[in-house]
Parts: C-alpha cells; structure tokens; sequence
C-alpha cells in the first residue's frame, strides 16, 4: 500500500478548463440573466454579495473573480430565465412529479406565486399573501405549542434567522432544529466539550503562516473549490498537506489555478497533498491514533537522549488535561490493531506522522466525512487530541477548522437558531421583549422526524432547504411529512419537500440573496457569518425573478403576525421595514460578539465576532482544553460481517447539497447518471458481480425495517476494501433514523450498513 495516489476516473484536475466547460454547460441549461457576469463579479467582495452556497469567508485581499465553480453553478441557478409559474400546474398533477428526478424538479425554474395545495386536483393552486398567512396563523393557534417545528436549512441571512428564532420562542417551544443536525452538530456539540467552543479556531491570516494542512474526511475540490487557492499558496511556500480520507478527492490530489493565465494557458498543475491516505470508512480514530503515537515515541525517544521535546509541554502543563489517560491507551496499542482498524501501514502512518512532527504550525481540517458517523464526535476528539499534543490550537498559523457546506447555517446557530436552551441568552430576551421564553429544550431533526413518524409532530414550518429528501429513512418521512396538519416552505424552486403535502400545504416563494429587496426604509442588505465566524454583509442588486416574492425576513414577520397576538415589543412591522433594526437587537442581545454590528458589516473580509479557544480560553467543564481517551478505535456502532459494507454517501461535483445541476461527476469519472455503487474491483470480484451489472443495496441496519435502493449499476472505482460509495440524497433510503452519532444525532451518513442483492 503507498501513502500517495493518483485518481484514474476523474477526467483532469480540479479547476482549469474543466471548471469553465461544467459553469458554460450550467449556462446553456439555465439561460440566466444577460447580468451573470456582473452578479459574479460582486461575489464575495467587500461591497457585494456573499455566495449563496458555500460558507468559505470573504478575503480582505480577493482576487478579481471570487468565486468558484460551484459558487458560479448555484449563481446561475439563482438568475435562471426559467419560471415555475401557477400555470405550470395546469399540466401537471403532484402525484405526476413524483416520479420526476430532482434534477428536472430544479429545471422549472424559479417560483413565482405563493401556492396552497389543492387535494381535490392534486394540484398547488396560487393564493394570495394574506390568504396564505391567515390559514397559516390560524391552524398554528389550534395546535399544542411542542407538535410545531420551525426548521432552517442554514440560508436564510442573520436578520431573518433572528426573528425566526424570536418567533418559535414567542410562539411558545424551542423546537428550532437546523441543517447543522443531519452535518456539523457534531462539531457544534463535540469541539464545545473538549475546547469550549462550538466553532473552529481559525482565521484567515492562519491559512498563510501554517506549516502544514491535515485533512479528514473533507472534499474541496467539490464541497469548498476556492480553499484551494490559499491551499496552492501554502504549497509553493513550502508547506505540506497530508490527507487521509477513503475516496480519491481530486481536489486534494491536483489543482489548476482559472485565476492564472499561465496555469490556463500551459495546463500546469499544482500537486496539492503530499501525503494521501485511503483511510477505511470510519477508521480515522486508529488513523490519527496512529499519528499520535509516532508523536509520542519520538517525544519518547527525545525525552530518554536529552534531545528537544517533541511534545508542547508548556502548553500541555497550563491548557490541557487528560493526558496521562490518553498516553497509557497510545502506547499500550499496537500497530498491527491500528493497521486492522484503519486500512492503513504502520509506514504509511509513520511517514505522515514525521511531517506532523517537522511542522511548527498545522491546521487539521476536516468535513462531514469525520462528523456523519455514529461515534463522530469521537472522530472530532481525536483531531483536537493530534493538535493539542504540539500546541496546535489558539497560536498563529495553527487550529481546528471544519469546513462549514452552507453560506449561513454556523451564523443561523449564533443568532438564535438552536433547539438548546443553554445555548440562547433567555434573560436577555426577556428583557428586550417583555415575554417569558420556554425552558425546555426543544426538538433535533432526529427527534422531529421521528416525531413526524409517530404523529407527535403536527405541522412543520420550513425556513428553506429540502427536508423530507436531505433526512434519513426517506420512504417512512414521506409518509410522515404528509400525514401533517400542516406543512409550509419557504422556496425559490420546487423540490421533492413539496410533493408530499400535508393536510394544508404552502409554498411561500422567497427573493434569492441576489435580488433586490426594497422596503419601506428603502434597499436592504442582510449579512451573514463564514466558517472563520467573520460576518459580512450582503446587498442584492438584481430585479426579482417575480413582482409577488417576499424576502425571507418579510415571510418570517408574516407568519408571526398572523399567529401571534399584537405586543408593544414584537415590532414585527417596524423591522420588516428596516432590517438594521434587527441588527440593533442581535447587538443588543450578544453585545460581545455584535457591538457596532451595523457600522461594521460591510468591512473589508468582514468583522470577526471572536472565539474563546482561539484565545486559549476554555470554555468547557475543566475550564482547560481536554485530551480524549478513546473507548474504541473505528467510529461505528456495527461489526464487519461477510457480505456486509461501509457504504459512504456522496456528493457529485455536479450538485450543491440536495440540488441536482446535472449528471457529471467528472472527477469521478461518471457521466449521465447517479444511479451507481461505487466498489473497488477486488469487492467486484469477491462478491461474484461484475463491472455494469444491476444491483440493490440493501441496510443491514438490525432494526426489522426493509430498506433498499434498487437499480444500481456496479462501477468500479478507487476505494479501500469493504467501503462502496453511493450518491447522496438518493441513498438517503438506506440510512436508519437511528443510525446517528451517539452525542450530537447526527445521522451517520459516512458508514452505513449494507449488503447487496442481485
């Protein structure tokens, strides 16, 4: 086994030309706005409008075009000329689109008309504003307070967000899950007990004086295209970047540069990881185990000659505890168990081990590929674990960083979006408001969806974003979701969450963060927070795609009004007028991390609301940061067996969450479909199939439930043994409900069981 590797399938490096033939050909399906290149001019600038996909930050020094391909995609996803009016449901029943692809759902094109379905037809029918608010606010009144949910999918701007939050809570529970639950919460609930914050502790200025880049378990080239610019930087500056992940990512493998006419012109390519480990699926905990034990013996070896410490001892002696545990498991582990439970040498995880020992300052990054298991905060603890042995956490050019995958889904949880009340300032909106906020802590997804299947739940108001089809157990949520009272989302496009109406469902079409939204006080701007926690602002410019949108602020304020009775404090009116009154009260009720919120949020990569570990304050229990003694070494909850699987479920470069732009995965070499299990050929051939050959993945998930995911084409691809990988969401059916972390719920997308049937 060698610790570097190359990637067969993919058609060429990540960026380049391939990046500018896959945004032409997302052109030619969309036909957006003549004003496309303008919009992408102003992206991720100081003055303009923050990507509408990614949470990657704002840069003070941005390059001409701040955007990346996928960036560009959702861009023009946003300005298509296509329209989903009322008409379009003259031709087409509900029922009907169901067995349309969620690619050709997003082919519609953008919503135009608020819509309320209409059972006797099958058919969404257009309703006016008032009408929809109306109903709205007055089945949530018939309903107890705790069988109503107020999702978010992690889009909507931090005003918005705001209010919505203000809204569950004066309405009376905190059932405020989030898209966060089914991919970082496990970053959210793990960094917070091992260093006292909920968030990584980097900031950009780290990114240009780190040594060294460890990577687990996340994917730039598709998930976050422009951290590769900075990652080009390190590289030709000398650093070193080490990835361990079980799927070939091309963007950790090679890079051409579409900033610089000479990498264009000449195709030269930047070799991005000098280290690449095909670690099992939910084998890092031995992985970086291993590493930590390389660490130890040298600081070991160093202790006995009188050599130069390996370990930060000072740092470890003032910041840390739980040492002494964790040391005693690392040295009584041998290598051949850590090869066993990672699928890696003891010389490939030596040869990574002496970069991170040779490097002064290293970040470890990592992705949903860490956080979707069910021990995934264990995954997280062992990262903060690697770190902490050098000092790698809260000093210049070193840290923990996840990757957030959504623009605001980290500042949506800072302002109030959580279903934790521990996590939210209550005395304080009590004070501002004049109301008694409730105590008890409100719902995750897991538990709504679960809900939803036993008919606690009753109605569910969705802030954005595609629940039934991102959640897990996709069949039995179907069902779930339309036996309801009510179910309303707020959209720009249709999706499968639509399809499946509840006894009264709404469709509530919202301007995208491009368009212009005037109201009273004139054009407003909303901001949003990067995975550095820097806020910025945005300001949209274009003319809405139709005259009866509303702002996602304004819909939120709508609802509220129409189910809450009048207060002298919920000035619903008044901040739907000017959204930097809603600011003030965000400033108002976290004047830490917000003070002089509106003077500051256009600045310059934007302003940093602080992190306490970044400060070498811990936040946590110990009041230090703490070592993790792990209780075992892969991060599942199953045991192998014969015919049983790891399967991953995975995104295309071709799609942004559970939006389908196409069929080409070109890094991976797949075109024209999603209908495939990825499996190395020797799994092909010990299994009896061969390359091209229909199969079923079946859960092994011992719960009696039957799960399954028919007409798979096999497709042999570059994976460790005993992991396959299929697409997300449509794999989603094969995920258990109750197949999630262990601290977060987090549902363990990253290693589920399965077997295969012909």
């Amino acid at each position: 086994m060698t610790d570097t590797v190359q990637n067969p399938e993919s058609e060429g490096p990540s960026g380049g030309w391939g990046s500018v033939k896959s945004i032409a050909r997302i052109i030619g399906d969309d036909r957006p706005s003549p004003m496309i290149l303008e919009e992408l001019a102003r992206q991720n600038k100081p003055s303009g409008v923050m990507c509408v996909s990614c949470a990657w930050p704002k840069p003070v020094n941005y390059h001409p075009f701040e955007f990346c391909e996928n960036g560009a995609k959702a861009t023009i996803s946003d300005l298509t000329s296509a329209r989903c009016t009322p008409e379009f449901w003259a031709d087409h029943t509900v029922s009907e689109l169901r067995n349309w692809k969620d690619y050709d759902l997003e082919q519609t094109g953008r919503l135009t008309h608020p819509l309320r379905y209409d059972s006797a037809t099958d058919r969404y029918v257009e309703v006016s504003w008032e009408d929809a608010f109306t109903d709205i606010g007055r089945t949530l009144k018939s309903l107890q307070r705790d069988s109503v949910v107020f999702y978010a999918s992690g889009h909507a701007g931090l005003e918005a967000s705001y209010l919505y939050a203000l809204l569950a809570r004066a309405y009376g529970n905190n059932n405020l899950p989030q898209s966060s639950n089914m991919c970082h919460e496990t970053t959210s609930v793990g960094l917070q007990k091992v260093i006292g914050s909920p968030v990584g502790t980097i900031i950009w200025d780290d990114l240009e004086k780190a040594d060294a880049f460890f990577f687990f378990g996340q994917n730039p080239g598709s998930n976050s295209p422009r951290f590769l610019h900075p990652l080009q930087e390190a590289k030709k500056r000398g650093a070193k970047i080490v990835t361990f992940n079980p799927v070939v990512e091309q963007g950790l493998v090679s890079f051409v540069n579409p900033q610089s006419p000479v990498d264009m012109l000449t195709g030269r390519e930047t070799q991005i990881s000098d280290k690449y480990l095909q670690v099992r699926a939910g084998g890092d905990i031995a992985a970086i185990l291993g590493l930590c034990k390389v660490v130890i013996e040298a600081d070991d070896a160093a202790l006995a000659t009188g050599a130069s410490r390996i370990l930060d001892v000072a740092f470890i002696a003032e910041h840390t505890v739980g040492l002494e545990s964790f040391i005693d498991l690392v040295r009584s582990t041998d290598w051949p168990t850590i090869e066993m439970e990672s699928g890696l040498t003891e010389d490939a995880i030596r040869r990574a081990g002496d970069i991170y020992i040779r490097s002064e300052r290293v970040i470890g990054v990592y992705g949903m590929g860490l956080t979707q298991h069910s021990m995934g905060a264990l995954n997280i603890a062992m990262v903060v674990n690697l770190l902490l042995l050098r000092g790698n956490i809260g000093r210049e050019g070193a840290g923990c960083c996840p990757v957030r995958g959504h623009s605001n889904v980290q500042g949506q949880r800072t302002v109030g979006i959580a279903e934790k009340t521990k996590l939210i300032p209550m005395d304080r909106l009590k004070a501002l408001f004049d109301f008694d906020p409730p105590m008890e802590d409100g719902v995750t997804i897991v538990d709504a969806v679960k809900g939803m299947m036993s008919g606690k739940i009753k109605a569910t108001i969705s802030l954005g974003g595609n629940l039934v089809r991102a959640v897990p157990d996709q069949k039995a949520m179907e069902l779930a979701w339309a036996q309801q009272d009510l179910a309303v989302v707020v959209s720009t496009k249709l999706n499968r969450s639509h399809l499946f109406p509840a006894k009264k469902a709404y469709i509530l079409p919202c301007l995208s963060r491009l368009e212009r939204d005037d109201q009273l006080s004139g054009a407003q701007a909303i901001t949003t927070e990067d995975s550095f926690s820097h806020i910025s602002g945005s300001l949209g410019k274009r003319t809405p795609a139709s005259a009866y949108l509303r702002s996602e602020l304004s819909i939120v304020t709508g609802i509220a009004k129409a189910v809450l009775d009048p207060h002298p404090k919920l000035k619903w009116d008044e901040w739907t007028g000017d959204y930097s009154l809603v600011r003030d009260l965000i400033e108002a009720t976290y004047p830490d991390q917000f003070k002089n919120f509106n003077e500051r949020m256009f600045q310059p990569g934007g302003f940093y609301r602080g992190n306490s570990a970044h400060e070498r304050v811990w936040k946590t229990e110990e009041k230090k940061a703490v070592f993790t003694t792990p209780s075992q070494l892969n991060a599942l909850t199953f045991d192998d067996a014969d015919g049983r699987y790891r399967l991953i479920t995975m995104r295309s470069n071709d799609q942004f969450n559970t939006t389908i732009y196409g069929y080409s995965d070109r890094f991976r070499g797949i075109e024209g479909t999603r209908d495939v299990v990825l499996m190395c050929p020797d799994d092909i051939q010990d299994a009896g199939l061969s390359e091209g050959q229909k199969v079923t993945l079946v859960s092994d998930f011992r719960d009696g439930v039957r799960r399954e995911l028919a007409g798979l084409t096999v497709t042999e691809h570059n994976l460790p043994r005993g992991t396959i990988g299929a697409y997300y969401p449509e794999a989603n059916v094969l995920v258990a409900i109750d197949h999630h972390d262990a601290l977060s719920k987090t549902p363990a997308s990253k290693a589920v069981p399965v077997r295969i049937e012909l």
